[in-house]
């Protein structure tokens, strides 16, 4: 068979029978995708998150490797198909502690014209939602979003926002002091780092919760507020003055951006503490009641997955934490001179030697 050349494309004798059949075997020699789809589409997502950004950070400001919870989410994104760099871009922005940044940041997401926003805390979370009231937001590490008016109700959200609630109510709560009394038995006054006054800080909703829950255990609880780093070498004299025996460090954003001084004003002062956190007792702390944050991170690449392929917000769930871990570190409880019982290290999921 004849193989048409360019110029046998082109017009010669006027319309012809001839002439179709070549305009159709042109068309038809024009390259397609191998598999004969179309190219698939590059997904964008916001990321605004309320920490310090990332020191090795991609052009999108993003980390390029990043803790567990970040390697969970992107593991969770690349195993339902979306690989960063090909065909998902994430546009990540950091308040660097500072609250009054997240309105802004927000708004710069949105005008990237972003897929989704994925944010973390309530200071966030509503920044997000009010600088849109289309684009989808997915949150995480919030304390009783409904109450925050972020959502409707848990089952229902409604509007643009579903996603994971950081709130395990009276249990969570009796469990850190439970477990912190466990770890130091004698303690009868335990100090409760908090740190009220910002719109989104747990601590709001947690202190009167606390308090009895101090006094179901027989434990007298000692509450000391902190609104800025200037206050904390104060707050832990006042502590020691007071010749309290451990220390609660109450979940709060502002606790997170100073966890390693915080520890060193804790080891200073010889205090127990119990931390929200797994990077606090990395950072130097004695034990942490946590989420799991890997579940968490997948779970939240969970609801990125379903609102790309059309999912509504208002119409996914919002769930509650269901896996929580004891981390323990031995270096710290034996520079303490505190021996933890063995009932306690059996419950441990992780320790730190």
């Amino acid at each position: 068979m004849k193989l048409f050349r360019n110029e046998d494309c082109a017009l010669r004798n006027g319309p012809s029978a001839i002439f179709i059949v070549a305009l159709a075997l042109c068309f038809l020699a024009v390259p397609l995708p191998s598999d004969g789809q179309s190219p698939a589409k590059v997904h964008r997502i916001g990321w605004l998150a309320g920490g310090l950004g990332p020191k090795d950070a991609t052009p999108q400001n993003c980390p390029r490797k990043g803790g567990p919870f970040w390697q969970a989410w992107v593991e969770g994104l690349r195993e339902r198909g979306y690989t960063p760099g090909q065909n998902l871009i994430i546009e990540c922005r950091y308040t660097e502690g500072r609250d009054e940044r997240a309105p802004a940041l927000a708004a710069e997401l949105v005008n990237l014209k972003v897929d989704l926003i994925v944010a973390s805390n309530t200071n966030q979370v509503r920044a997000a939602k009010n600088a849109t009231s289309v684009l989808p937001i997915v949150m995480y590490g919030v304390i009783d979003p409904v109450r925050r008016g972020l959502v409707g109700s848990l089952a229902r959200p409604g509007g643009n926002v579903t996603g994971l609630a950081d709130d395990a109510g009276m249990e969570i709560l009796g469990k850190y002091l439970q477990l912190l009394t466990q770890a130091v038995p004698k303690a009868s006054r335990v100090a409760a780092l908090r740190s009220p006054g910002a719109l989104g800080d747990p601590s709001m909703v947690w202190g009167s919760l606390l308090e009895a829950e101090a006094r179901a255990l027989g434990v007298t609880l000692q509450s000391y507020h902190v609104r800025g780093p200037e206050d904390l070498e104060g707050a832990f004299a006042a502590m020691t003055k007071a010749r309290a025996e451990a220390l609660l460090v109450v979940p709060a954003p502002f606790f997170g951006l100073h966890r390693h001084r915080i520890a060193a004003l804790n080891a200073q002062h010889r205090l127990p503490a119990m931390y929200p956190d797994r990077a606090d007792v990395e950072a130097g702390g004695l034990m942490a009641y946590a989420v799991d944050e890997l579940e968490t991170g997948r779970r939240v690449a969970a609801y990125v997955d379903r609102i790309l392929k059309g999912a509504r917000p208002g119409d996914l769930p919002v769930e509650q934490p269901t896996k929580f871990m004891l981390i323990l570190n031995l270096k710290t409880a034996k520079a303490l001179g505190l021996t933890i019982p063995s009932e306690l290290l059996i419950q441990a999921e992780d320790v730190i030697r």
